[in-house]
């Protein structure tokens, strides 16, 4: 069965790009779960493991890719000198509080840093994510595709009473 050996053959092949690679230079989780909003909706499981095999090039997704040098010109113009990058976590720089006061004193304390404008965590991770899905015309792209409420949300919105008032309005 010359097919049955082809397959072999190719996995291993892509086991072996897949060990060499600069992205494993640290751990890959195979999932990430995001919980941002525990009060109102339901905890989304990001299958990282599923996106790797269907887009093959982290830096598709990340701008920087683990143990690499900088090579996009426009960042390069401040960071030829760089080390490689050690981390290509979403969080591992943008912010989950970037209206927190700790964080604005540190821009306040750094106006000269191009970085200024950075978004925050979420608004980074919905206009990767869903920019790139409606790009490609496939996964979700509306907001309880990936965060369906819960009870609490549920109530919250009103999303089960039609005409009803907010659990959260007061009455006047």
């Amino acid at each position: 069965m010359p097919s049955t050996k082809l397959l072999i053959l190719g996995a291993l092949a892509i086991g072996a790009i897949s060990v060499t690679s600069p992205a494993t230079a640290t751990a890959v989780p195979d999932s990430i779960t995001l919980n941002q909003n525990g009060k109102l909706y339901q905890p989304f499981s990001f299958d990282h493991a599923q996106h790797i095999l269907l887009i093959k090039e982290c830096s598709d997704c990340h701008h920087h890719t683990t143990g690499t040098l900088v090579l996009d010109p426009n960042c390069a113009r401040c960071h030829q000198n760089s080390s490689p990058t050690a981390v290509v976590s979403c969080k591992g720089c943008h912010s989950s509080t970037p209206f927190s006061p700790e964080t604005l004193a540190e821009k306040r304390a750094h106006k000269e840093r191009f970085h200024q404008d950075k978004m925050g965590l979420k608004g980074a991770m919905h206009e990767n994510c869903i920019g790139c899905h409606k790009k490609m015309g496939t996964g979700p792209a509306g907001c309880q595709d990936c965060h369906p409420r819960n009870a609490k949300g549920d109530a919250f919105y009103s999303a089960d009473r039609k005409g009803a008032k907010p659990a959260h309005a007061k009455e006047h």
